[in-house]
């Protein structure tokens, strides 16, 4: 005779007080990893609500009140709220679409150059060529340490005929070139951006080339690929982030245009007070009064620099899917 022993269902199923207490348990980790979070969180969304936001809904409400006189003038100003009429004025002010299309200029010739220099120079140092590595570093890197004013100045002692020693050894070999002339300004604001910023952009360069693996450059080199193949063909690859970021970073400082032409106005007469959207709305604030006009403009191009990042970006993200797909 066989005895069989029932065990009872509830020891088999684990006790309701244990799933309570385990549930519990991981609604309290998660509150406290998210109290972690928005603490750590918190002076980022201080400082963006400080330095951005608040400042571009200022920039916004401005745009649609403007100071008006009734009657022919004689009359006490008064705020007014006037619409899109300042949005209106600026994008069919010819002198604002203008320094769009300079700026445009400016960015076509800066971005390419800059991120081709620098990672350039990254690749050069990265590949051992180099002696005094870290000398040479400190020698590229120094010119952005120099604020953007003192460098604008500088150049623009060395731009000046009279006396420029730049000028004087060129005017020696009968070879004149005015560098604040109509074609040769915006290369040599240009040169200015790119002596400022180069060494910083190939101190990142440099920082996401040393993370690459060891390995893979070794097995390169054990299929025979030369110093420059492995350089274009697996270490820019490699590294391909870092150029849509230094890349992004550029555009967005070069569609604000504005500390080198400023300076460079006293000589040249070329650069005008309306040289790029940035001066535009310097001169609309500070020299005309009209903050309305200036702050439509301010927002114009902070859309316009928002669309074009965002337009970078996913053209990246399709371009590295398409990639990643095709492998």
């Amino acid at each position: 005779m066989t005895a069989t022993t029932q065990v009872p269902a509830t020891a088999a199923a684990p006790p309701r007080e244990a799933d309570g207490s385990r549930r519990k348990a991981q609604r309290a980790a998660k509150r406290r990893r998210g109290g972690a979070a928005g603490v750590l969180m918190a002076p980022f969304f201080v400082l963006l609500t400080l330095v951005f936001l608040i400042p571009v809904c200022t920039a916004v409400w401005l745009s649609f009140f403007s100071d008006d006189q009734p009657g022919l003038g004689f009359g006490p100003e008064r705020t007014v709220f006037v619409g899109l009429r300042s949005y209106a004025a600026v994008l069919t002010d010819p002198s604002f679409l203008s320094g769009l299309g300079t700026v445009a200029l400016y960015c076509l010739i800066y971005i390419p150059v800059m991120t081709v220099g620098s990672l350039a120079l990254a690749l050069l140092l990265d590949s051992g060529l180099v002696r005094l590595r870290s000398w040479a570093q400190l020698g590229l890197f120094l010119p952005h340490a120099v604020p953007g004013i003192i460098a604008a100045l500088i150049w623009l002692y060395l731009y000046t005929p009279g006396i420029s020693p730049i000028i004087d050894v060129l005017g020696k070999a009968d070879i004149t070139i005015n560098f604040l002339g109509l074609h040769t300004a915006i290369p040599s604001i240009v040169n200015i951006a790119v002596w400022s910023n180069l060494g910083y952009n190939m101190v990142v360069f440099y920082a996401a080339l040393q993370a690459v693996p060891r390995e893979v450059l070794e097995a390169s080199v054990v299929d025979g690929a030369g110093p420059v193949r492995t350089a274009l063909q697996v270490k820019a690859p490699l590294v391909r982030s870092s150029i849509v970021m230094v890349a992004m970073f550029t555009l967005i400082w070069a569609l604000q245009l504005f500390t080198e032409p400023m300076l460079l106005r006293a000589g040249s007469q070329v650069v005008n007070a309306r040289f790029s959207p940035s001066m535009y709305i310097y001169d609309a604030a500070f020299s005309r009064n009209n903050y309305s006009l200036a702050a439509a403009a301010s927002v114009i191009l902070l859309i316009i620099t928002i669309a074009v990042s965002y337009g970078v970006t996913r053209w990246t993200n399709r371009v590295n899917s398409a990639e990643e797909s095709a492998r």
